[in-house]
């Protein structure tokens, strides 16, 4: 008799904490990661309205170093990354030679010569492999940082307050993606103006040895402002609602980026080849001529909810098949994106319908995002 073991789930410097906490964990990508700790419309609507405490430490660090890392990454990936400035991030994609998107990224300038590029945890070790094969020719390193660092997140509208409780840093001139190193709560930490929730705050990259001492200043400060802690549970909603793509759903190795209407990540006009250039500018020239399906908000008339792979149908045909779809805190209504032809893409289209189990559910077409944060 042979039997296949089970691989152990990774767990963050937090777990101990996570569960002490009540948390209910589940399994994403390989680690075990708190996916509430009480009601996911409770977590959604703090962090909307006041502030939410992120474990993110799934997330892959990986960085690169050395006389040509700029040279290395502006190959490797489709940004122009020889132009982020010092202390600055940016979005970007790494994708195939064929142009499919193996991963959407932020690439952080740390120093002159020193970068850090996270990953999603799902696509860590892809990533990590290509950028190695790819350096191949270039005076630059590729390291491995993923056990570095642990990551957590402080997202809504009284982040700042509670951050500046903290730290000395310098929050009011610190821009949307950048970072600066400065210590919160003692703890050294590069604070990142970034994160995935549609909503000012920030992300704190630390020693795992530190996260649990920064973890617990911070819900001491943000007590008085209602900041609770969250789960993956409702990062996903808040993601959705402020229309951002996630890998898997809206991203993935059949998609280029033009396909998934973020081609304006990709720059042509940087010096040198880029892995993917050619089929990215195919692809460019395809939805420029003869758009391909558009990616779409979608919002329910009825109650029921759709989910990733239905279809989305007009007139009896199909036209579209939903990527993400969940009951929306903020509009009190089911959400989802969906790709959609091109001549049922524009908001307010009618006859549109997601096909829930057989029955086809009227939805409104609409521009994406459904959330966008007053400023």
């Amino acid at each position: 008799m042979s039997s296949t073991a089970t691989p152990e789930k990774r767990r963050t410097a937090l777990d101990a904490l996570h569960r002490s906490l009540g948390a209910t964990m589940t399994d994403f990508a390989g680690w075990d990661m708190p996916l509430r700790y009480g009601s996911e419309r409770d977590e959604h609507l703090a962090v909307r309205t006041k502030a939410g405490l992120f474990d993110l430490s799934h997330m892959g660090e990986i960085t690169v170093t050395g006389p040509e890392a700029a040279q290395l990454l502006n190959y490797a990936l489709v940004g122009n990354i020889a132009s982020v400035g010092l202390g600055r991030a940016r979005y970007t994609m790494i994708c195939r030679a064929d142009g499919g998107i193996l991963d959407d990224l932020i690439v952080y300038r740390l120093a002159e010569t020193k970068y850090m590029v996270v990953a999603n945890a799902s696509n860590a070790q892809v990533v990590l492999d290509a950028l190695t094969e790819r350096s191949d020719g270039f005076d630059a390193v590729v390291r491995d940082d993923r056990d570095a660092y642990a990551l957590l997140a402080v997202q809504g509208p009284e982040s700042p307050g509670i951050l500046k409780s903290l730290t000395d840093a310098d929050l009011d001139g610190l821009k949307y993606y950048a970072g600066l190193p400065g210590a919160v709560a003692g703890v050294p930490a590069l604070i990142a103006r970034t994160g995935y929730t549609g909503e000012d705050g920030f992300e704190l990259f630390v020693s795992p040895a530190d996260a649990e001492k920064l973890w617990l200043a911070l819900t001491e400060a943000g007590a008085r402002v209602g900041l609770i802690p969250c789960g993956l549970s409702c990062r996903d909603t808040l993601r959705l609602e402020a229309g951002m793509p996630l890998y898997g759903h809206e991203l993935s190795t059949s998609l280029t980026p033009f396909d998934a209407g973020l081609g304006r990540v990709v720059k042509f006009e940087k010096d040198g080849d880029f892995v993917g250039r050619g089929a990215l500018e195919a692809a460019a020239e395809r939805a420029a001529s003869q758009p391909p399906r558009v990616l779409v908000g979608l919002v329910a008339e009825g109650r029921r909810v759709p989910r990733a792979g239905y279809p989305v149908v007009a007139d009896g045909q199909v036209i579209g098949e939903v990527t993400s779809g969940a009951p929306s805190p903020t509009l009190g209504k089911p959400i989802a994106m969906a790709y959609v032809d091109a001549a049922h893409a524009a908001p307010g289209t009618a006859g549109v319908g997601v096909d829930i189990r057989g029955s086809h559910e009227p939805y409104e077409v609409v521009a994406l995002p459904f959330y966008k944060r007053e400023k």
